[in-house]
């Protein structure tokens, strides 16, 4: 075979040595050229993390035993000779920088996975890479540089889980430095002043909202692809708000970015909450700040120790399963029901009626009503099966108001219901049984009793105590409120009238230990009605404006740009397949019961819908059996489209 000239950039002789020829011929292998090259740079050094890069196709050449005609290389290919692994700026939740060495050249979802297992992060399926958001630069803050903590020295190692040291990654017990790096990782950030708050982008409307969501890397491809270069800063953001298997004492790392996240998203009102809600906020905040100052930081003692609780926890909770007596089961046989009169009301659009009273019935995981409870032996007004549906709170202790509404799957969306409950028991009972009915459990359930209990432990914490905090005020003049709540109350209040109401709620949460504390707030995070939506701007096939599409862990939801209003709803586990026609970037959905809907995505590229979409149903697969190894396979198989394969 003829033999002819390639020429190669080696990266490492620095960006003025011109590029070294190599004489080849067509059926050399890709390995046979890195061979030549390397003996023709005559430098001894480690090359083994180092690939050939094909500029003009944008890819790597990995497969080092296919040959060069395989490649499909000439003459012409400009190629380029660099590390796989290179330093990378990364953004995190709590706002820190860190330099590390990523993976330039696998998939982006394998490069996270080496970085959360570097930063002690489980389940990285969870999160992603996304560019940040181009920051003004003023001319004044040319001074100001964010401080960078390196860790490009750490080793990159293959093993799935760090091998623990006093409960953190071995390669951060080697120096005070790198101990210090962790603990900033693992320790929650003091609350940020109002003016940086005040500074930040906040999104104005949903369309602010649904721009995030365009900036997001795409999983399948690697960071050179996408144009990524060394030292470049991105941001590492939980993606999918379906968290697995969350475990306060191996999970130190991910509770505390995750809490930091849910933090920024509340005080630059990314989620919508109530005030209450707000106020609630703002103690937990004040709590956890000042718990994590005094609370030496959860690093368990030793791992052998940690074998023995974890092993005796599985041995307990196996053996409660096991023992239920005779008197348990006769009980479980005969199901309870809940009987009692409830207001309900059905908000239709342009309707002013208000709720009717009638006489409810709760039986397996279905609601029944009739006119009165004498009526109760005859057929119901109408049964309403909760199976599937989903149940939000709306509740404000101030004013006595307790109300479940529920969003009631139908064939051509959701049907919304109102329920109002007259006081906190019977709430609490109603919306326990509500929440199990949506999971397809019953009143039976052994489950209930402590649902219940939760949610009155909840409803605890937003009670306000009057006349307690009189003292505390003045006890407590530390604390600074506008760096609690979000930018529209440091406009409606002054800090003086804050901060009686975050210190009432403060009350109810001073007793809770830092993790307890941390877990509250993501619970009260999850249960805002807004909670786990992505938004993207979408055009609905046949229509002639935009829309919004929102993107939950379990359902699409159509919204109506002008009002906001949600128009549909369709759950993923009723889609019975999605495509995409990448070549007029329209994504259709088919549904069960013959619903189809296709649209074309305005503010993201379609494969990032297409990666939502098939990233929550991955999430859902996911079982204790299999929580340690990743399907990587499925993932890719799901959310990668046409071009991952």
């Amino acid at each position: 075979m003829a033999a002819w000239d390639l020429s190669v950039t080696v990266e490492d002789l620095g960006p003025d040595t011109p590029p070294v020829t190599l004489s080849v011929t067509s059926d050399l292998h890709v390995g046979g050229v890195i061979l030549k090259l390397v003996e023709k740079t005559q430098i001894k050094r480690d090359w083994s993390d180092h690939a050939l890069w094909w500029e003009q196709k944008q890819r790597w050449l990995l497969r080092t035993a296919w040959t060069l005609e395989k490649y499909g290389i000439h003459a012409d290919a400009r190629l380029v000779f660099m590390p796989q692994h290179k330093p990378l700026k990364l953004g995190l939740p709590n706002g820190i920088t860190l330099r590390l060495r990523a993976c330039f050249s696998n998939p982006v979802f394998q490069t996270v996975i080496g970085i959360c297992r570097m930063l002690n992060i489980r389940h990285p399926e969870e999160l992603s890479l996304l560019r940040p958001l181009e920051e003004k630069k003023k001319k004044k803050d040319k001074d100001s540089t964010v401080e960078i903590y390196d860790l490009t020295e750490v080793p990159l190692s293959s093993v799935s889980r760090p091998c623990l040291y006093n409960g953190m990654p071995a390669h951060f017990a080697d120096s005070p430095q790198m101990e210090a790096i962790y603990k900033m990782l693992s320790v929650t950030q003091p609350p940020p002043a109002p003016e940086v708050i005040a500074k930040q982008y906040r999104p104005a409307s949903v369309v602010d909202k649904a721009h995030i969501n365009g900036r997001w890397l795409d999983s399948s491809r690697c960071l050179m692809q996408q144009g990524i270069q060394e030292n470049d800063k991105l941001w590492l953001r939980f993606k999918y708000f379906a968290f697995y298997d969350i475990e306060p004492k191996y999970d130190v790392v991910r509770l505390t970015q995750l809490y930091e996240q849910a933090r920024w998203a509340i005080l630059l009102e990314d989620i919508d909450c109530t005030e209450e809600e707000m106020m609630l906020f703002g103690a937990l905040q004040y709590h956890i700040s000042k718990v994590s100052q005094s609370e030496p930081q959860l690093l368990s003692s030793s791992a052998a120790m940690d074998d023995l609780e974890s092993a005796l926890q599985s041995l307990e909770v196996k053996m409660e399963g096991e023992s239920s007596s005779a008197s348990e089961m006769l009980e479980n046989m005969t199901a309870p029901e809940l009987n009692d009169y409830l207001k309900i009301f059905r908000p239709k659009r342009l309707t002013l009626k208000g709720y009717k009273q009638y006489w409810f019935k709760f039986q397996d995981t279905s609601i029944s009503y009739f006119k009165s409870k004498e009526e109760s032996i005859g057929e119901p007004i109408q049964q309403i099966n909760l199976k599937g549906c989903e149940v939000a709170p709306d509740v404000n202790m101030a004013a006595q108001k307790f109300l479940i509404r529920l969003l009631i799957p139908a064939p051509e969306g959701m049907n919304e219901v109102y329920l109002r409950c007259e006081n906190e028991q019977q709430y609490a009972q109603w919306m326990a049984a509500c929440r199990l009915a949506s999971k397809g459990k019953s009143l039976a359930d052994s489950s209930y009793q402590s649902e219940i209990q939760s949610i009155h432990s909840f409803l605890a914490m937003q009670k306000t105590n009057s006349g307690s905090h009189g003292n505390a005020a003045a006890s407590d003049e530390s604390i600074n409120t506008h760096s609690l709540v979000s930018p529209r109350y440091h406009k409606k209040y002054k800090a003086k009238q804050l901060t009686p109401r975050i210190l009432d709620a403060y009350q109810n949460v001073a007793q809770f230990s830092l993790t307890e504390a941390v877990m509250r707030f993501l619970q009260i995070w999850q249960a805002l009605p807004d909670f786990g939506l992505s938004y993207v701007v979408v055009r609905f096939k046949g229509s002639r404006k935009d829309e919004v599409l929102g993107i939950a862990p379990n359902r699409l939801i159509r919204i109506d740009l002008g009002v906001g209003d949600v128009v549909k709803t369709w759950r993923y586990n009723n889609m019975k397949q999605w495509n995409v026609n990448w070549d007029i970037k329209q994504m259709a959905i088919e549904f069960e019961g013959n619903v189809n809907i296709a649209f074309s995505c305005v503010t993201a590229d379609c494969k990032i819908v297409h990666e939502f979409i098939g990233g929550y149903i991955f999430m859902s697969t996911r079982s204790r059996e299999k929580s340690d190894t990743l399907n990587e396979e499925l993932f890719h198989k799901l959310t990668g489209g046409h071009e991952a394969l």
